[in-house]
């Protein structure tokens, strides 16, 4: 299923038409815990199982043993100013296993943070409050400006 729409006629060349599927997919921290084989993906609703294997296998060369799906449903809400219901969009999970003796391991993205970063962040913070103490300072006697008040 595409959105895409090209147009019937090309000047000068035959009529080429792509359809491309609005398919997508996204690595999720799974809410519970899961064997090591399990994977667990945020995908499009309108993929079934068989679209998630061939994608798996086909674009990430990962075999699939199993490929589970649910659809998440997330709670509905009132609308506090109107009183309306609100409900977000569903969600598509898919548990994938793979393969006997494959295992993942969910990677961990900031675990090499290194304090110098830190470091550079606290001294540019304290850069910007002094700079602004040092307007607040130069205009502390100007009326209608940052630190002026009236005693």
């Amino acid at each position: 299923m595409s959105t895409r729409w090209y147009p019937l006629y090309q000047k000068g060349g035959p009529q080429l038409r792509v359809f491309l599927p609005n398919f997508w997919m996204k690595l999720v921290r799974p809410p519970h815990a899961q064997p090591s084989n399990v994977v667990v993906f945020s995908c499009s609703m309108e993929m079934t199982k068989y679209d998630i294997k061939n994608y798996m296998e086909k674009i990430y060369n990962i075999k699939c043993a199993d490929v589970r799906t649910r659809i998440h449903m997330p709670k509905t809400r009132r609308e506090p100013t109107q009183g309306y219901v609100i409900k977000d969009d569903d969600i598509k999970y898919a548990y994938i296993t793979l393969m006997k003796g494959e295992e993942f391991q969910f990677p961990d993205l900031f675990e090499n943070i290194e304090n110098k970063e830190h470091e550079d962040h606290e001294k540019a913070l304290k850069q910007a409050k002094e700079g602004y103490q040092e307007f607040l300072n130069k205009n502390k006697d100007r009326q209608n400006m940052p630190g002026w008040f009236t005693v």
